[in-house]
């Protein structure tokens, strides 16, 4: 059992309003009914106004980087890519995340907009567990120095920019080659992310327990190149061979990052980067399976 809550952030998907004239404010006016401080980002004022129909906001209106460190609990409203997008700016101490699927298919988020409200009690007295979910690091190496960094939950894509057309790459580990690769990409996936781009570019489902990271070519040349699965210590190293222009790295579909043809990218799972999220346990993986991908029935 945690401590009581008393300071609540609410992060929206991203632009949506209409979704929101209803939800948001029974949700706030169901927490100040509990005497709950309640935080939003201050770039979210404009929206606030239009979905209050009024100047007046009574909320505390903080910067994203204060909202991880005033609140106790940070609620999404919105997705699976809400909730990422949280997940890959979440600090060191952020709070755990209470995520509300605003939408049908929801695999992460844990909880519906339709019967939240028994669980979000439960939370803000304290009753509640979490599981941490790991962030994978993705570095863009010049002459083997770090240019640029970011991370990503479900999946880093390499992809090429411009016309759409076949490219080549090689990948390696620390110590040995993988393999060079012709096609249209590459999907570096999570467990937690197997369920995602990777499943439908014809992946395996791995179960988030699986201390793995899965390699999964998009539309190979070659009839022999498969999906591997490799565990998450080893770093891998994709490098553009000479001859091929600028490729594009694609994080969670959230953050594009050009990769020049001087330079390399580095995916690694550092041993201390999570995200907290709060359990749903009426929540079963493979019962979850079933429901949101049909898996295993006939």
């Amino acid at each position: 059992m945690s401590e009581q809550i008393k300071n609540v952030g609410i992060i929206l998907k991203p632009k949506a309003i209409h979704d929101f004239m209803t939800i948001l404010p029974n949700l706030t006016e169901w927490l100040r009914r509990r005497k709950i401080e309640i935080f939003f980002a201050v770039d979210e004022t404009q929206r606030l106004h239009e979905i209050y129909q009024t100047t007046k906001i009574k909320f505390n209106l903080v910067t994203k980087n204060e909202m991880h460190s005033l609140c106790q609990l940070l609620v999404t409203l919105g997705g699976d890519g809400t909730l990422i997008g949280v997940a890959r700016t979440s600090k060191k101490n952020s709070p755990p995340i209470f995520g509300i699927n605003m939408g049908n298919l929801g695999f992460i988020t844990e909880f519906s907009k339709h019967e939240f409200h028994d669980d979000l009690a439960q939370v803000l007295k304290g009753n509640f567990e979490t599981h941490n979910v790991p962030l994978y690091k993705a570095e863009i190496l010049q002459q083997d120095k770090v240019v640029r960094s970011g991370y990503f939950v479900n999946d880093a894509v390499i992809s090429k920019s411009g016309i759409s057309r076949m490219f080549s790459i090689s990948l390696d580990t620390e110590l040995e080659n993988i393999y060079n690769l012709a096609g249209d990409g590459l999907i570096v996936s999570s467990p937690i992310g197997s369920t995602a781009y990777s499943l439908a570019a014809g992946g395996p489902i791995v179960h988030p327990g699986v201390k793995g990271i899965i390699l999964n070519p998009i539309c190979p040349h070659a009839l022999t190149h498969r999906p591997l699965v490799l565990p998450d210590t080893e770093s891998i190293y994709i490098k553009i061979p000479k001859g091929e222009d600028e490729i594009f790295l694609t994080l969670d579909g959230q953050e594009a990052i050009t990769v020049m043809k001087n330079q390399k990218i580095r995916i690694s799972k550092p041993s201390r980067k999570h995200v907290s999220l709060v359990n749903n346990k009426e929540r079963l993986y493979f019962k979850t399976l079933k429901d949101k991908f049909r898996h295993g029935r006939r």
